[in-house]
């Protein structure tokens, strides 16, 4: 999540490499090193991490309403019934 956070907050970075050691080094176009705030960095990832399980959830919790309802004989949304596999 950290290189897909250096990449929306750094629009010159186009390639980031871990090392071994595990330190992050974003490059731009031309394989310059460029500097970072790997603070920023952490918020950045923390707040895509974060919609991603919140979109991860809200899928899941629509599933579930969309069987609760078939169950009980409800209409679907055209939502909930977009998540049925036949």
């Amino acid at each position: 999540m950290k290189s897909e956070a250096i990449l929306n907050l750094y629009p010159t970075v186009k390639t980031v490499e871990t090392d071994i050691d595990g330190n992050i080094k974003p490059y731009d176009s031309d394989g310059n090193l460029v500097s970072i705030d790997m603070s920023a960095v952490e918020t950045k990832a923390t707040e895509l991490q974060t919609a991603k399980d919140n979109e991860e959830q809200a899928k899941v919790d629509l599933k579930a309403s969309a069987k609760a309802k078939l169950i009980a004989g409800e209409p679907l949304t055209e939502e909930e019934a977009s998540t049925i596999v036949l």
